[in-house]
């Protein structure tokens, strides 16, 4: 073979390593409610779960952890949704579970302003602190459709995470334990 003719050659062979299929070590995360199923009856009461207002740090695919004012971020840790439409799905199908209502949903769900009540939720902490407890923080507030307007309502809660192979699946463990006791405080009542 002539020099002219091996580079070409070599060249095809070197692109071909270079262009090989890579493996997406992605682990993907979603919240989950983690109150009971139950058959949903009820058509009361009628619950718009707003998206909330989350810091902006936490708004993005992959997983934040904040220590001591640095944030570190997860390169193979994602979620599976935006983090915001997950709390508002998850909120729904637990306080749907509480109730046993048919008609809690997130807003973007309902076609038509068919809802009473809009629950707007306002996040201003949800990852864990240096005691390795998740701690989800902010305000809700119930606001019927028509009327005046509602009282805000400041929670913090505080769960354990556990110690587990997986820290990031733990995390997001903790995360649902901590929604959960928050659609368990909440009051669907005028």
């Amino acid at each position: 073979m002539k020099a002219y003719q091996i580079l070409p050659l070599t060249l095809l062979m070197n692109c071909c390593s270079v262009l090989s299929p890579v493996k997406d070590a992605a682990i993907y995360h979603v919240l989950e409610p983690l109150l009971p199923e139950r058959p949903l009856t009820l058509a009361t009461p009628s619950v718009a779960i707003n998206r909330p207002s989350i810091p902006s740090y936490l708004n993005r695919q992959q997983l934040i952890t904040r220590s001591g004012g640095r944030l570190m971020i997860s390169s193979i840790d994602l979620w599976g949704e935006p983090i915001e439409a997950a709390i508002s799905r998850v909120m729904a199908s637990n306080l749907s579970r509480l109730t046993g209502s048919t008609c809690i949903q997130p807003v973007e769900n309902f076609t038509a302003m068919d809802y009473a009540y809009l629950l707007d939720l306002r996040i201003l902490r949800f990852d864990p602190d240096t005691a390795n407890h998740m701690i989800l923080e902010g305000t809700w507030q119930l606001q019927p459709v028509n009327g005046s307007v509602a009282t805000r309502h400041y929670f913090r809660i505080s769960t354990a995470i556990a110690d587990g192979h997986h820290i990031q699946a733990a995390r997001v463990s903790g995360m649902n334990q901590c929604l959960e006791q928050l659609a368990r405080k909440i009051t669907l009542r005028p």
